[in-house]
């Protein structure tokens, strides 16, 4: 049986520039099409090797070597790839499709059944504009927003009739449209025999030397590669491992916002600092929350694939504005806080924890209790979060309650919490994001290592051991921060009046998703409900609203 394919791509050009590169592309000798988002960092090994099996090349790109990769090893080509990817396939002697996605899920992949077939994309919304699917909510999906601060784990959605290839993934649809699906890799958290004697500065070089090659790998590209620089340590020493190994001058960018109360909006006497370290070409972007971060907020959440409650979309959105008119890809900082331990709520499990119970207490937004208050009559259902964590915390390859919680929180809630967020708001203005924490090699090391050597000394221990070797220690030993936007947890004036507009706009009446009295006494005080993670109450409504509205769901 011949199946019916069509595909379409619109192309950011990093690697091979010319129009041999364009896609979809089509290899007729070996009867493959296909279509692919991401980038594939040793593309020119495995080229050379593909080479010297007698393949030839029409192209200088990676696109094409995933097409012969995948006629060589079949769909066992994504076992070999180095990087972030999502692709589709077309085999035209037997109209089989292959769809993928990469080990963590930096790049995604959307999938709505429809009447005679299935349809494919990069974002949730390019499948409701094509029509023929349901758009009700999911009461399990947004029980998941509701819990873990807009995280939907994978495949949910929060509209029924869209679902998400989950990381790790390998989906084959036959012509007569049986499925197969195939998970490709699960790190183990356990470490290996002949590692068991290693201390923190024998892991901290092992670290090190991985974390280089991470870095070395994403600036392949033929165009220039700048970074994200927060200030933080983990983008700071992307900076100066960057700065090592390559002559070419390195710019770097930071975003702040006017402070809050004692909310400070800007963390940029840290990035100073690294861009005096390494001489770097440095930009401070700031913006005012009322001129700029209010009228900008339709956009950035019209460019979500899905709601993303994080109060930081909004400035990845308006850096990625600047930075785009400078370069076209950058690296970022995003997954070392999962990857290595960085989160508040590790040392707790490590000295007592005892499963589930404690992380859910320690990284919930609400109980269920307070989540069925919170809800509107059709969305009060099951415990589906706490019944989620369970399955997690039951899963083979972890043994200790914070080995766990770093799997769960590397494997799902990283994928659709700082990597989708970035992908979405970089995507936006034709900029690449690469993340050099959530390389797979390097995220493998990191789940051998002990886990008192990650969460120990306040977090990151063994990645701040490394970083001593390359940044200042006024930089790694500084309070932790994160990315404030001080004027969306701290909803005041002309802020709480458009949140106050989007919540009693007819529409979400009549979907009447919350509780009207629970939403009331949020509008009435937004600053006396912060959940436990410090995010708003009261955004966390109005931006699934906003975002529903903004897609005509």
């Amino acid at each position: 049986m011949q199946s019916s394919m069509g595909l379409a791509h619109r192309r950011l050009s990093i690697i091979d520039l010319s129009d041999r590169a364009q896609q979809p592309m089509v290899d007729a000798e070996l009867g493959l099409t296909i279509a692919y988002n991401g980038a594939i960092y040793n593309y020119r090994e495995l080229k050379a090797e593909l080479e010297s099996a007698g393949y030839r090349f029409f192209s200088d790109g990676d696109t094409e070597v995933i097409l012969k990769a995948f006629h060589k090893w079949g769909a066992a080509c994504v076992e070999r790839f180095a990087g972030m990817f999502a692709f589709a396939i077309w085999e035209r002697a037997s109209g089989t499709v292959t769809l993928a996605r990469d080990r963590l899920g930096i790049k995604p992949m959307y999938l709505a059944d429809v009447p005679g077939g299935l349809r494919f994309a990069s974002s949730l919304p390019a499948l409701l504009k094509a029509g023929d699917v349901s758009t009700e909510i999911d009461p399990v999906a947004f029980n998941y927003y509701m819990n873990f601060h807009a995280v939907v784990p994978a495949p949910h959605t929060i509209v029924k009739g869209v679902r998400k290839l989950p990381p790790a993934t390998v989906l084959t649809i036959e012509a007569d449209g049986k499925r197969r699906e195939r998970v490709y890799w699960a790190p183990a958290y356990e470490t290996r025999d002949d590692e068991r004697g290693l201390g923190v500065e024998d892991w901290a070089d092992r670290v090190l030397e991985s974390l280089r090659m991470a870095v070395r790998r994403r600036l392949v590209a033929d165009v220039p590669v700048g970074v994200l620089l927060s200030g933080g340590v983990d983008s700071s020493l992307i900076t100066g491992l960057i700065a090592e190994q390559s002559d070419a001058p390195l710019e770097t960018f930071s975003v702040g916002f006017e402070s809050v109360g004692d909310e400070v909006g800007d963390e940029f006497r840290y990035s100073d600092i690294i861009a005096k370290q390494f001489d770097t070409i440095h930009h401070q972007i700031r913006v005012d929350s009322q001129q700029r971060l209010l009228p900008s907020l339709p956009a950035c959440i019209a460019a979500m694939s899905e709601p993303m409650v994080s109060h930081d979309c909004i400035g990845f959105y308006l850096l990625s504005e600047e930075v785009s008119n400078r370069v076209k890809v950058v690296q970022s900082g995003q997954g070392a806080d999962e990857v290595f331990g960085g989160y508040h709520w590790y040392p707790p499990l490590l000295e007592n924890g005892t499963g589930t119970a404690d992380y859910a207490r320690l990284f919930r937004d609400r109980d269920h209790d307070a989540f069925l208050a919170a809800a509107g009559p059709a969305m009060r259902d099951g415990d589906h979060a706490g019944e989620f964590l369970e399955r997690m915390f039951n899963a083979p390859g972890a043994d200790r309650t914070v080995d766990k919680a770093l799997r769960l929180d590397t494997n799902v809630m990283l994928v659709d919490d700082p990597v989708k967020r970035v992908d979405n708001m970089t995507m936006a203005w034709g900029l690449e994001a690469r993340v050099p924490f959530l390389d797979h090699d390097l995220v493998e090391l990191a789940a051998r290592i002990p886990a008192e050597f990650k969460v120990g000394e306040g977090g990151k221990h063994v990645l701040k051991q490394a970083a001593r070797r390359v940044v200042p220690s006024s930089v790694i030993d500084r309070p932790k921060g994160y990315f404030p936007v001080p004027a969306l947890k701290y909803i005041r004036g002309h802020t709480l009046e458009h949140v106050r507009d989007i919540l009693n706009d007819r529409r979400a009446q009549e979907r009447g998703l919350f509780d009207r009295i629970w939403l009331d006494s949020r509008l009435q005080d937004p600053e006396a409900f912060i959940t436990p993670l410090g995010g708003s109450e009261l955004w966390q409504a109005a931006l699934l609203e906003a975002w529903l509205q903004a897609h005509a769901v």
